[in-house]
């Protein structure tokens, strides 16, 4: 955002206005374009999913809607929630089944304000961005207990029962799974932790062998943060329905969807700070001249795509494995993985 502040001062309207209204104006202007971006991203990733999943099953996936290979398929769905009647069970909390997806998406959307899309593009550079990033995505699963409980809902309720035993469940191992870079780093700044994997590929957390274990964690524990399969029983259709979003329709339901893959986008971004270098390529000749937003959205991108990818090839875990996979092995490990590397800092 400092550059929007440095911008606005060259203004003749808005260079005379006070700092603390440029700072506010500011802030603004980054949501709005933020908010965007991360829309617009959910449309493609709509319907990239489909096709990922077309293309995987060996069948077409969206073709007629919108021209060349279904590309205005997104914005179709977008006409149909708007044109859907809003529902509401008579017996519902209306409060809570009406605040539900506004929770839902704004937990997701709050992280975006520390992700540091460029050395200068990043809406707040806080010392504690990392923590702040994992604590307003935590939010989601209030959300997700709102949208159960009060659709009054037996498959609903179940569902919310679940996300919250899974979501809060796997916050630990992801937690976990950072802090061996953080302690490295000194810092849980994540621009700053980007600066450090600066220069040369093997300068990236990644290639670090323990921080590759804790890649590995963080990946699959964000997995199931943001219900996807192999861990989406929170909406496991076979079983609940949909679950927690059984009784919305219309842009209440759009507006849990919007929640769900910019939670996805989300967890894919902080991985790219944190352990794939950023908006460094590995190649410092590449670095001055690609723009710095491009190749951070470009490997976040790609995670998401690895997400799609294994939707559509692992079948969906049972809840006591779920659990086990948890509480018994990621647990355990990241605990481990971290002792050893604060031995080694220790010693070093």
């Amino acid at each position: 955002m400092d550059w929007l502040l440095a911008h606005f001062s060259t203004l003749p309207l808005l260079g005379g206005l006070p700092y603390s209204a440029q700072a506010g104006l500011a802030m603004g202007v980054y949501g709005a374009v933020v908010l965007v971006i991360v829309a617009l991203a959910v449309m493609v990733f709509s319907l990239a999913e489909r096709k990922v999943a077309g293309f995987m099953q060996s069948r077409y996936g969206p073709m007629y809607v919108g021209g060349w290979h279904g590309i205005l398929q997104p914005l179709a769905d977008g006409i149909k929630f708007l044109l859907k009647e809003d529902i509401a069970p008579a017996a519902a909390d209306k409060l809570l089944w009406r605040a539900a997806p506004i929770a839902v998406f704004t937990g997701a959307f709050m992280g975006y304000a520390v992700i540091p899309w460029g050395p200068s593009f990043v809406g707040a550079k806080l010392d504690m961005g990392l923590f702040y990033a994992f604590a307003t995505s935590s939010l989601v699963v209030m959300g997700i207990i709102m949208a159960g409980w009060g659709s009054n809902n037996k498959w609903s309720l179940y569902g919310a029962m679940r996300g919250a035993a899974q979501v809060i469940s796997y916050e630990i191992p992801l937690g976990l799974a950072v802090l061996p870079v953080i302690m490295g780093a000194g810092t849980l700044n994540m621009g700053s932790i980007v600066q450090r994997q600066a220069g040369f590929l093997w300068n990236w957390n990644v290639f670090n062998p323990l921080f590759a274990i804790s890649f590995v964690l963080y990946f699959v524990s964000a997995m199931a943060e943001v219900n996807r399969i192999p861990f989406d029983l929170p909406e496991s259709e076979s079983e609940l329905v949909a679950g927690y979003h059984t009784e919305y329709t219309g842009m209440k339901f759009a507006f849990m969807m919007l929640g769900e893959y910019a939670d996805m986008f989300l967890v894919a971004t902080i991985a790219t700070a944190v352990f794939l270098g950023g908006w460094w390529t590995g190649i410092p000749r590449v670095d001055h001249f690609v723009p710095a937003p491009v190749i951070f959205t470009v490997k976040a991108v790609a995670l998401v795509f690895i997400m799609m990818w294994l939707r559509w090839t692992l079948p969906r875990l049972r809840v006591d494995q779920l659990m086990h996979l948890c509480w018994k092995i990621f647990i355990p490990i990241a605990l481990g993985n971290l002792l050893l590397y604060g031995l080694i800092r220790s010693v070093i």
